[in-house]
């Protein structure tokens, strides 16, 4: 730990994470990083395009190398032991990289009871350990045995390694040609991991749920139509009792509902979710007023399963369903305020029975109708709140904000 009062010398400190370099590597644009930090660019960098310089902008391939700056490294060393009264500590010399052959060996390793225990903490501790060592285990498929692993877990109803599994496989997950070849239409992967959701011993059930939350999001996205059209009730059921689960993290929160909204364009998904209970799951979600993004997943979801008449009937069932997306709205995005028009004009146009009109009109939803026409909003969402107000105007215009309404209608 670097001493408090201590001025580190700039040429020390990484340019990515600003902190003093450890592991310094220098690349072919000849900029020195912390290993870790530059390793970690690279890999997001090259996954949505092609990798460049953080301070050059030059190109990076990411196959180009990274040459160990051993000079660097000593000078940093020598520094640190001269100030090791102040408080800053020594550093270390980097581990040697991970062997690939070492990596395939303990892959090898999997396939012995007796053994399977030690060599999951050991790639455990591999994983946790660098990026540097995760690249080598993507390319020593180790990705690929662990999809193996969690399935054999479920097939034996054995949860001694589910979670060292389930978090590895998080962690290395990339969509190499091969992974995706193997999860794609795997079927008995989905319900292991469906599995995986509702096993409560055995493991840190919060943690390893997260993982096995984030790992199925993955498969959901490069799935094929022929796998997400077998998906089962008790997988939605299961993804219910995620919703409910106040234990559960954001981060697990927004993975069950992002694997939801991959699975929702197919009508018989839709159907399966609504049985579920899906739609009163997201209403109690959203009465607990959650972070900005999780809002605007859940009303993206919501707008999905309300197109179909059985899903606007559950959201009317819910007490507080149409007052829900009345407070929502104009409170958390544009989003969202989006989403929650869509509802609000689907409820009206197809179940725009006479209760739910004075119900709309009781729970604040025609005055909210009317504030987004007086806010500052895009013109598209004025549009669809003036489409809905149009609608039932005879019925609502006893209301006082409709007087609002007229005005902005013809402006004087």
């Amino acid at each position: 730990m670097e001493g408090r009062d201590v001025e580190i010398p700039q040429y020390f400190l990484c340019p990515i994470s600003l902190q003093l370099m450890r592991d310094p590597v220098t690349t072919v644009t000849g900029i020195t990083y912390e290993r870790e930090s530059i390793e970690k660019w690279l890999s997001k960098s090259s996954s949505s395009g092609l990798a460049t310089c953080p301070v050059t902008n030059q190109p990076l391939p990411r196959d180009s190398g990274l040459t160990p700056n051993h000079t660097l490294l000593r000078l940093i060393q020598a520094w640190c032991v001269g100030n090791a009264k102040n408080g800053v500590d020594q550093i270390p010399t980097p581990k040697s990289p991970l062997d690939r052959g070492r990596v395939r060996k303990l892959v090898k390793e999997l396939a012995a009871e007796h053994s399977i225990v030690e060599v999951m903490k050991e790639l455990k501790g591999l994983v946790e350990e660098s990026e540097r060592n995760r690249a080598c285990m993507v390319e020593a498929g180790v990705a690929n045995a662990m999809v193996e692993a969690i399935i054999k877990c479920f097939r034996q109803s054995d949860t001694t390694c589910l979670g060292e599994a389930l978090r590895i496989l998080h962690s290395i997950w990339s969509p190499t040609a091969e992974l995706k070849d193997l999860v794609k239409e795997n079927c008995y992967f989905v319900d292991s991991l469906a599995w995986a959701l509702h096993f409560r011993t055995g493991y840190n059930g919060v943690e390893s749920k997260t993982h096995a939350l984030a790992i199925m999001k993955n498969v959901m996205e490069i799935a094929n139509v022929s796998l997400k059209e077998r998906l089962k009730l008790d997988l939605f059921k299961s993804l219910v009792k995620i919703l409910r689960d106040t234990r559960m993290s954001q981060q697990g929160i927004k993975s069950a509902l992002l694997v939801l909204i991959e699975a929702c364009p197919l009508g018989r998904n839709r159907h399966k979710m609504i049985e579920a209970g899906v739609i009163f799951e997201l209403v109690e979600l959203e009465l607990g007023k959650p972070e900005k993004r999780v809002s605007e997943l859940a009303f993206n979801l919501l707008a999905q399963l309300c197109s179909c008449a059985d899903g606007r009937a559950q959201l009317l069932r819910h007490a507080g369903g149409i007052a829900m997306i009345t407070k929502r709205t104009l409170r958390v995005s544009p989003a969202v305020d989006d989403k929650a028009l869509q509802v609000l004009a689907l409820v009206s146009k197809f179940s725009p029975t006479g209760e739910v009109v004075m119900e709309m009109l009781r729970v604040g939803a025609v005055s909210k109708l009317c504030m987004v026409l007086q806010a500052d909003c895009p013109a598209y969402l004025k549009s669809k709140a003036r489409a809905v107000l149009r609608m039932h105007s005879n019925v609502w215009n006893n209301s006082p904000c409709i007087q609002v309404y007229l005005l902005t209608r013809y402006p004087r």
